[in-house]
């Protein structure tokens, strides 16, 4: 080799070591964009803060102050627990919580179930009209679920199945209106596998059950947590589709319309939210707490290819 093409190698060897170096302290945040994000995170808590502390004070003190006077002098307040178990025993927000995990765990795990498996068939498999039918399962995320109500009412009510005021009933109304967006997000997601696994599965043998479960559903776990977050709080936060088809009766009513309920015509018992809500966000917390890890990951996974 010249002198000259030693000396060119070098320098490209140097050019290159210099780009791959490490940057320092390049990237992190600045205080002055860690201050803002301070306050803004400050700001979105306040009026949490505020809910935290109303749902903990009786109403006469609810009234003569704000919850902000309490904070500031807290031992001349009657802190107690009187509006969680005046909302829990003597309004029945206890059943309707337990209604409300019964509701949302099966209309939960059911779309991820079909969905993933449509996602597998709309990845991995080919057949006839396969994008356009996906492309019409898509679009069904533009239709409101308004629309459906009507027919919906007809089908399941005296005239149809006459099975309103079951909890199978809204199973199947979350697992419709829930499929597309849910088919939309996993098959993006399996389109980011690597397809030379499922080739090597089908090389020794395994059959498309054997491919699904043994493979694609391991490595789409952050997908399926990503949709298990949405159509958890989805279903868990949902008033109109529980208030039409289960009703405000005690044995079904869930936490959202039990809530609805706590304020009278007159405006009494609107201090009873305060606990009310936070017993109701109390288990899609933890849902999140428990999957957020994925959540990022399985929304992201598809964005560029897919």
């Amino acid at each position: 080799m010249s002198t000259a093409a030693i000396e060119t190698t070098q320098t490209k060897s140097r050019t290159t070591t210099k780009q791959e170096a490490p940057r320092g302290d390049e990237g992190k945040p600045s205080w002055f964009a860690r201050i803002v994000l301070l306050i803004v995170c400050i700001g979105w808590s306040i009026p949490t803060i505020g809910l935290l502390v109303t749902s903990f004070r009786p109403i006469d003190e609810i009234n003569g102050g704000g919850w902000w006077a309490a904070i500031l002098q807290p031992f001349s307040n009657t802190w107690g627990l009187q509006n969680y178990r005046e909302v829990l025993f003597d309004n029945d927000m206890g059943v309707s919580f337990i209604n409300s995990i019964v509701v949302a765990v099966p209309a939960t795990v059911i779309p991820i179930l079909f969905a993933a498996v449509a996602a597998y068939a709309f990845t991995f498999m080919e057949f006839k009209g396969r994008d356009t039918l996906f492309l019409v399962v898509v679009g069904l995320l533009v239709i409101p679920l308004q629309v459906a109500f009507v027919p919906m009412l007809q089908l399941f009510g005296r005239d149809g199945f006459d099975i309103i005021g079951q909890f199978v009933v809204v199973w199947l109304l979350h697992t419709g209106f829930g499929m597309p967006l849910a088919i939309y997000i996993l098959r993006n997601f399996m389109a980011t596998l690597p397809r030379t696994v499922i080739e090597s599965a089908q090389i020794d043998g395994a059959s498309h059950y054997q491919t699904f479960w043994r493979l694609i559903v391991p490595m789409s776990t952050p997908a399926l947590a990503a949709y298990a977050i949405f159509q958890f709080l989805w279903v868990w936060n949902d008033l109109l589709i529980a208030l039409l088809f289960l009703g405000s009766d005690v044995d079904s009513a869930v936490v959202t319309v039990t809530l609805s309920q706590l304020v009278n015509s007159q405006g009494d018992g609107w201090h009873l939210l305060t606990a009310g809500a936070f017993i109701s966000m109390a288990v899609p917390l933890v849902v999140f707490i428990s999957l957020q890890r994925f959540f990022v990951r399985g929304l992201t996974a598809g964005s560029v290819k897919g």
